[in-house]
């Protein structure tokens, strides 16, 4: 699933296509908006939180979108023929004079008053590329996944037997509702970058803050720099199952964070991240 990082590069990607210019064609593929019309109005901004994309429009509306596992968008010089939209699974089409955004496979749309985009980001966490981040967004999120911790974790995500020792931080990171943005690639990355085990209790994780310090550290150079080897932008244990650590040549190894349907991979080196021991 796209996280937080690429949510940031397609919002700004959408901008420079489609920010101040009016909509000439807005086709919405999906049942509770097939109806709506957008043409004639101007996309006035894009913007992310999390893992959710808000197009804002001059009338008071936006277009909300999620990419969940196989979502994207494309941009094409409107006319050409990648621009058509003809695909079977694209959903929506917003186009003006001189660009076309193509959105394929989309996971969730629908559009809302903009005022009333906080129904959708109220119930999650600060958003961990937030401009606020560093400032309030930050001990919020600490706060939220130290008292998520003490009740025993929040909903069916995680395993009940797991309550008496505390929520894995894996899992933590995981949680939209703590802290939007961080997926897979992330949580793993972040984790070997601090030497934490994944399944680590959250309470018996010392800097918390500067766990979500290194998240946020992480996604900004992508955002930055895409994913060029030579920024700095490398996957040490993500993705990379039974291939050698890049710093001790352990086998990366391979686990599952939560419960289905919630369940993910999570990647580590065993020597790099080895559990905690106890006493």
């Amino acid at each position: 699933m796209p996280e937080g990082d690429i949510l940031r590069l397609v919002s700004a990607r959408l901008d420079e296509a489609l920010a101040g210019r009016v909509l000439v064609r807005a086709d919405l593929r999906w049942p509770s908006a097939a109806e709506v019309v957008l043409t004639g109005r101007t996309v006035v901004e894009n913007v992310a939180y999390g893992k959710h994309l808000f197009t804002r429009l001059d009338d008071g509306r936006s277009l909300h979108t999620h990419l969940r596992m196989e979502g994207s968008w494309r941009i094409a010089r409107t006319g050409a023929r990648d621009a058509s939209g003809a695909e079977p699974n694209v959903r929506v089409v917003l186009a003006n004079e001189w660009w076309t955004a193509v959105g394929n496979r989309i996971g969730m749309l629908h559009v809302l008053r903009t005022v009333d985009e906080r129904v959708i980001v109220g119930p999650l966490g600060p958003d961990v590329l937030g401009d606020d981040f560093p400032g309030t967004g930050l001990p919020e999120a600490v706060a939220r996944i130290r008292a998520d911790d003490a009740a025993g974790g929040s909903g069916p995500r995680h395993r009940p037997e797991r309550a008496p020792t505390g929520v894995p931080v894996a899992e933590a990171l995981l949680d939209q509702h703590l802290v939007a943005g961080i997926g897979t690639i992330y949580t793993a990355e972040s984790l070997f970058a601090e030497r934490l085990y994944p399944w680590t209790p959250v309470r018996e994780v010392v800097d918390l803050a500067g766990l979500l310090r290194t998240a946020r550290t992480l996604m900004q150079r992508t955002v930055r720099h895409g994913f060029d080897p030579r920024a700095g932008v490398v996957r040490h244990v993500h993705g990379r199952t039974r291939k050698a650590c890049h710093v001790c040549g352990t086998p990366v190894a391979e686990g599952t964070a939560n419960e289905p349907p919630y369940d993910r991979p999570i990647f580590w080196c065993p020597s790099c991240q080895a559990p905690p021991t106890s006493g």
